[in-house]
């Protein structure tokens, strides 16, 4: 990724032109194995996929016990992760697909218990993205919907070096295993300065209403000394092309199936935002970070705010499991050097 330029870069794609044309089984194995998959390849793939979404029965049991406790979906999801190799075969290319399958079979029948609602089985017809919504609502998705979901996993897929991409990297290289290595990767993505929450730049949007109240409320936020949820980047100084992806991915999914009128109030808040923001701290270059549309699309989605985090995951642990290819491969543990900087020459009493 390059913050200066605006550029993120998935396998040798810009993400412009692979996040809204691949199915996200096609980005997986891109950066699983290096390369687009032929057809006969990418079918392969997907039977192989969708053959280990069966949760472990001692899976589905920490489900059950954690459901009438309504823990945190993070928090479940990091329990969950270690044994979701469970009635699995020890090589590594089917922990590794086992893992990808089964973490969307895990989220979505966790929130159904939390609604009291049974887990379904899931449906080896669909693909991954379809899959796991009909695992969510019992309902055969829209192509508009599997659409949007896939362009979001694709463009959340992975993001260099982040804090959960190193914890898997680190965890990894001290030949440790892959399921390890992805359970510490979700830990590490629970906590909230690095997993966040998309669902308060909405909040703000839901605040405003209508765009005639959107300057003045933007204004006092800004004046109060408030952040703008879904504006500024540590790594983007330039419009985010995450946001821009997810941007037009939302319009595509709510003309063909959604509120339109959602849609074009969000948009009409971001472009205030980005004029305020500039007025009133200008040199900052606060732009549009990927928060903004991922809340607008999963909303779409008729996810609840309490499913973003989890469904992010469900998406990375491709990139985690790609970067922990990369790191076995190269067969080095990873080992920080430290520098100590407190008092020396102490005498024990």
């Amino acid at each position: 990724m390059d913050g200066q330029r605006g550029e993120l870069i998935i396998g040798g794609f810009a993400l412009e032109e692979l996040a809204g044309k691949a199915t996200f089984e096609e980005t997986v194995f891109l950066l699983w194995y290096g390369k687009t998959p032929n057809a006969g390849e990418l079918a392969d793939f997907r039977a192989r996929l969708a053959a280990h979404r069966a949760l472990p029965s001692a899976t589905l049991g920490l489900l059950q016990a954690a459901a009438p406790h309504q823990a945190e979906p993070m928090d479940v999801l990091r329990m969950a992760a270690g044994t979701l190799s469970l009635e699995t075969p020890p090589d590594p290319d089917e922990q590794a697909l086992a893992l990808l399958a089964r973490l969307p079979a895990a989220v979505a029948a966790y929130w159904r218990l939390c609604q009291g609602q049974d887990p379904l089985a899931s449906r080896a017809d669909l693909g991954h993205a379809a899959n796991y919504l009909y695992l969510l609502t019992g309902e055969i998705p829209s192509p508009a919907r599997v659409r949007g979901l896939e362009t979001y996993l694709n463009t959340v897929v992975d993001h260099g070096l982040n804090a959960s991409t190193f914890t898997a990297r680190v965890i990894i290289s001290t030949g440790s295993d892959l399921v390890s290595a992805i359970t510490g990767a979700i830990g590490a993505l629970k906590g909230p300065l690095h997993g966040g929450a998309p669902g308060p730049a909405l909040d703000m949007v839901f605040e405003i209403g209508t765009p005639d109240r959107a300057e003045a409320i933007l204004r006092e936020k800004i004046t109060r000394g408030e952040r703008l949820m879904g504006f500024g980047h540590r790594v983007y100084k330039v419009y985010d092309p995450r946001a821009a992806v997810l941007s037009l991915a939302a319009r595509e999914m709510y003309e063909a199936d959604g509120d339109m009128a959602l849609y074009e109030l969000a948009r009409f808040v971001e472009k205030t935002a980005l004029r305020v923001l500039e007025e009133l701290k200008p040199g900052r270059n606060l732009q549009t970070n990927v928060e903004f549309y991922t809340a607008l699309l999963l909303h779409g989605l008729d996810f609840p705010v309490g499913l973003f985090t989890p469904t992010f995951a469900v998406s990375r642990a491709a990139g985690w499991i790609a970067h922990c290819f990369e790191q076995r491969a190269a067969g080095r543990i990873i080992r920080p050097q430290s520098e100590y900087v407190g008092e020396k020459g102490k005498m024990w009493a």
